[in-house]
């Protein structure tokens, strides 16, 4: 008898517990990619069969920030909480302060939905663990969040939208900043633990990312439209499986970059379009002791049939890049004429990066007028860093593997331009049928190139 009643509440209790266990609606999907390098299909999460919870169902208020923050929080939670849930923003304006997304939930904006994001520092409180140029740190919230989240997505055809009264200030760098992100350098530099550099104070102004993916999985950004943004706008760090696709960029301040992908793995870009106050499309891997640390490169990032409007260039690489970077594909991409662009393609570092780069490809690529040239490949980039830090460790950056065919431009002062360090020469360019229709000044600029080849 004993044991059966043994049996009987074994029974009763896993019964109870498999009852109690969430079950999300959530499936996946696997995007096969077609490149010039062996990638893995890249897995994302589908919403379509989770349960949809309005923000209106929470509390939110039309011009209550603090009333619309908590609803999203609290609606966030519940979506987490069943295992998979939609977390939909009604059409109209809502104000809102940092919005920390977690596993398993879709944030979907209807259409004629603005998140209008609060312009007061305080709101993007307390610090979180996050980035600056490439060196870890805690700093204000991204606008908006997500760390070591796995199946996650931001969708819709609403849009996403930065005040900017506050951080437009903060996009000069006084001598008071530029101590700042000394100091941080310095930590760096020093192994000094990520929870010692603490960078929210009166002197740093350290903006932050509009959205930031960190250390997160199976990622989707698609059919939004982001407004503005205090510092870079899209970057997924030291992330798995990332689709960015019909995304709208516009976004002119200081720092503007469109996309940067840092440290991330299996990342597809595509049908976006950008209008940038800098790279439309920026890929990194930390700066100097950062790459070298985390040893974890970008690579297998694919880029296609994306417009330009404006932007430093279409794809930078660098100068944060000494985790390394391989496996890049710029595929059926276009520069609207009279865009304000430097580079097609700028590869850039400097001695102190390490890292390494190779095996980039861009191909069918059409452009009008530059204002340098379709490919720019530098070993001394520094900006700021030049006079503000000596060089702690040298390390160069071996450049290797760099294909270009069927792409071109109106109007160049160069169609390439590679400055290489004589002891560390780059090797193995390859440009095929790249051509523009005016050469101002010279088509090839080389010094220290190896192996170039010119069809």
């Amino acid at each position: 008898m004993k044991n059966k009643l043994t049996f009987m509440a074994i029974f009763i209790c896993h019964s109870l517990f498999i009852l109690g266990q969430k079950t999300s609606s959530i499936s996946f999907t696997n995007i096969k990619v077609n490149a010039p390098f062996k990638m893995s299909a890249i897995t994302i999460p589908n919403f379509s069969k989770c349960k949809k919870m309005p923000i209106t169902d929470f509390g939110a208020v039309l011009g209550d920030k603090e009333k619309t923050t908590q609803a999203i929080a609290k609606a966030i939670e519940k979506a987490n909480a069943l295992g998979g849930g939609v977390v939909i923003i009604p059409a109209g304006e809502w104000l809102t302060g940092k919005i920390h997304l977690k596993s398993n939930v879709n944030l979907h904006l209807n259409k004629g939905a603005v998140l209008l994001f609060s312009e007061n520092p305080n709101d993007y409180l307390p610090a979180v663990h996050s980035t600056w140029e490439g060196m870890e740190c805690y700093n204000y919230s991204p606008l908006i969040y997500a760390y070591e989240c796995k199946n996650v997505a931001i969708t819709g055809e609403g849009e996403v939208k930065a005040q900017m009264d506050i951080w437009k200030q903060w996009f000069a760098r006084p001598k008071p900043h530029m101590e700042s992100i000394k100091r941080l350098y310095n930590l760096a530099s020093q192994y000094i633990p990520v929870k010692d550099r603490q960078m929210v104070n009166d002197t740093a102004h350290l903006r932050p990312q509009f959205i930031q993916f960190n250390r997160s999985e199976n990622i989707v950004l698609e059919g939004i439209t982001i407004t503005n943004s205090p510092f870079w706008t899209i970057h997924p760090y030291l992330c798995k499986n990332v689709v960015i696709r019909k995304v709208k960029v516009y976004a002119h301040g200081h720092n503007n970059d469109g996309v940067d992908p840092e440290m991330s793995q299996n990342v597809l870009i595509e049908d976006c379009t950008f209008d940038q106050g800098d790279d439309a499309i920026a890929i990194k891997s930390g700066r100097n002791p950062e790459g070298w640390r985390l040893k974890t490169p970008s690579k297998n990032i694919v880029i296609r049939n994306c417009l330009v409007k404006n932007g430093h260039q279409l794809v930078a690489i660098g100068s944060e890049l000494s985790g390394g970077i391989e496996n890049v594909f710029i595929n059926n991409c276009e520069v609207v004429d009279g865009a304000k662009l430097s580079h097609l393609l700028f590869i850039k570092t400097n001695e102190r990066m390490g890292g390494f780069v190779k095996n980039i490809h861009v191909s069918h690529v059409k452009a009008g007028k530059i204002d340098l040239g379709i490919l720019g490949i530098e070993t001394d980039v520094l900006y700021q860093w030049r006079n503000l830090v000596p060089t702690i460790e040298r390390r160069l950056t071996p450049i290797q593997e760099v294909y270009l065919d069927n792409v071109t431009a109106s109007n160049v002062k160069f169609i390439s331009r590679i400055l290489g360090q004589k002891e560390l020469p780059i090797k193995d360019i390859f440009l095929k049928n790249v051509k523009a229709s005016t050469v101002l000044e010279k088509e090839h600029i080389h010094e220290n190139a190896l192996n170039v080849n010119l069809k």
